[in-house]
């Protein structure tokens, strides 16, 4: 009995000791909180004066004027009054954000002969920390608006029992997020996921079908960009645009056939992940399943818009969380980018406006918008890097 006690009484002055030395250890360093610091002007100045507008394909400044213009249009129709920014080191209302549009188209014409004039009339804030910059852009698909041999995977129509709650009508800890959800004998239960719908023929019959596409990843695909071109057999074309969504977390493909030795980092765009799929046999349906997430799409005519109903612009558009990034808002940017297939990424640095938002966009990261087709695949599919990012607003409309 003895030696037990004296076991116990170690035991407990071993406990006490750690205890001790795990008080005395210092605490890890609390990262700062993500937010906006103001650049000093000769700092915003060098930063404007590496700006330019050659690699977004642009003529010169004055080319920005459409799509500032469509900013202009989304914003003139918020409550000029109303808060759309508010984080450490800045605020801002809709109506400096309009101030801010209108002050730049004043300016364009200036730009290209003297790029400081972006430092002498705006101020410029630093997000911080640099936010991950990856890239998107609109597809084109070979499809057929009736089914096939040759054309056997559907893509739907937004369905009418795909119904959407607005949480943040309950309570204003939820504003924002919303439910999206069916009835199911009266119940709300989560919307079908892509193994219900694309495996189990959960929307089949009810003549939702708008199209039809060559191969299961061209669907998903198409889903994963948000829009895209629908090359006819005819010679025609029209847009695939977005519609809504299931409301299921998203699932990366392209990661699922990594974690199964099918694919190979140098095989991850269009052509190297529908070949994966292939060699995946019996597999292929489980992995496609694994992304529980659907999109659903509309025909258009036009081209893709974004989250503001306005047209993008391939290389100048950003998808961005816009609690952190406001829609309609002018950023500048610098990036090592890829160029051309067997070259290094460069540096590049330009104005970009963010005009639309994504599921998978949220926090410290923002998402470059591409534009259409095949020859913009390869930079969308190669960008993933840190970017500088500072945020421009009007000087007259900021109080000293």
């Amino acid at each position: 009995m003895p030696l037990i006690r004296r076991f116990f009484r170690l035991a407990l002055c071993a406990l006490a000791l750690g205890l001790g030395l795990m008080a005395c250890k210092p605490a890890p360093p609390v990262p700062p909180a993500p937010g906006f610091s103001r650049l000093a002007p000769e700092e915003a100045a060098e930063f404007a004066r590496g700006l330019s507008t050659a690699w977004q394909g642009l003529g010169g400044y004055e080319d920005l004027a459409p799509t500032l213009m469509a900013s202009l249009r989304y914003l003139t129709k918020r409550p000029p009054g109303e808060t759309v920014l508010n984080k450490p080191g800045l605020t801002l209302t809709y109506a400096q954000l309009i101030a801010t549009v209108e002050d730049l188209l004043a300016v364009l014409p200036a730009l290209d002969s003297d790029p400081e004039v972006l430092a002498r009339e705006f101020a410029w804030f630093a997000w911080r920390p640099e936010p991950l910059m990856t890239g998107y852009y609109a597809p084109e698909v070979e499809a057929s608006l009736s089914p096939g041999p040759d054309y056997p995977c559907p893509l739907y129509s937004l369905p009418d029992d795909l119904l959407t709650l607005d949480l943040g009508a309950f309570h204003r800890r939820w504003q924002g997020q919303t439910l999206i959800y069916r009835l199911a004998e009266g119940r709300p239960v989560p919307y079908f996921d892509r193994r219900q719908i694309e495996q189990e023929g959960a929307l089949a019959g009810r003549n939702l079908e708008i199209a039809w596409l060559k191969h299961p990843w061209d669907v998903e695909h198409l889903q994963v960009q948000g829009s895209g071109r629908l090359k006819l057999p005819d010679g025609r074309n029209c847009y695939a645009l977005y519609a809504g969504k299931n409301g299921r977390d998203f699932v990366s493909v392209p990661r699922e056939l990594l974690a199964r030795g099918l694919l190979f980092p140098g095989e991850v765009h269009r052509e190297g992940i529908r070949a994966a799929l292939d060699r995946a046999g019996a597999e292929r349906e489980a992995i496609l399943a694994a992304n529980p997430s659907y999109v659903f799409f509309r025909l258009s005519q036009t081209p893709p818009v974004g989250a503001m109903g306005q047209p993008l612009t391939g290389m100048v558009s950003l998808a961005t969380d816009p609690a952190l990034l406001p829609l309609g808002s002018v950023l500048a940017l610098c990036a090592e980018l890829p160029t051309t297939p067997g070259e290094p990424a460069a540096p590049r640095a330009g104005l970009a406006l963010p005009q639309d938002k994504g599921g998978v966009i949220l926090g410290e990261r923002i998402d470059f918008y591409c534009g259409i087709g095949t020859d913009q695949e390869y930079l969308a599919f190669r960008i993933k890097t840190p970017a500088r990012v500072a945020l421009l607003v009007s000087r007259r409309v900021l109080p000293e």
